[in-house]
């Protein structure tokens, strides 16, 4: 194998690793978006209370409240599945490692 065949492969390998971890942190910022709009919601329904000072406003307070849990779950479930392929991907990464630890 040449030198320029092995300098194009850790390129390779350098480019797809750092792929990879633009990925994982893309996936980390969509769940604090997740988070942070479930706590928007949460607060939503605290402040709605003073805001309809009627007998009715529990239950907007309720349907607050549930959002901001669907939300949660949801956003957590998405990270937790996304975080799973993303390791799975992360065994595809580097097909050239074995050359290298081989041949240096």
């Amino acid at each position: 194998m040449s030198k320029l065949e092995k300098t194009i492969n850790r390129d390779l390998i350098l480019r797809e690793n750092l792929a990879l971890q633009r990925t994982i942190l893309a996936n980390q910022t969509t769940f604090l978006s997740f988070l942070r709009t479930s706590m928007y919601f949460l607060v939503g329904g605290l402040g709605i209370k003073n805001l309809l000072q009627v007998e009715g406003s529990i239950y907007y307070q309720v349907i607050f409240y549930t959002i901001a849990i669907v939300i949660l779950v949801f956003g957590t479930v998405n990270y937790v599945r996304q975080k799973r392929k993303i390791e799975e991907s992360r065994m595809h990464v580097g097909n050239y490692k074995m050359e290298y630890e081989k041949e240096g």
